[in-house]
């Protein structure tokens, strides 16, 4: 039987990994920052894709 690839590469990501790093800095005391700057990878990634959006919707208007 051969695999097939559909082309999906899975796993965590970048801003995934910098997301597990902050969390992992921030309970073991090594960073004070607070929650929000620690979970900045996702709502940054998060808003740069809404921007995109807004930004391709105006496009094709």
């Amino acid at each position: 039987m051969s695999k097939k690839n559909n082309g999906s590469h899975g796993g965590i990501g970048f801003t995934g990994l910098l997301t597990i790093a902050f969390i992992v800095l921030k309970l073991t005391g090594v960073i004070e920052w607070s929650w929000l700057w620690v979970l900045s990878p996702l709502w940054i990634g998060a808003l740069a894709a809404v921007i995109l959006v807004i930004i391709f919707a105006w496009l094709l208007k």
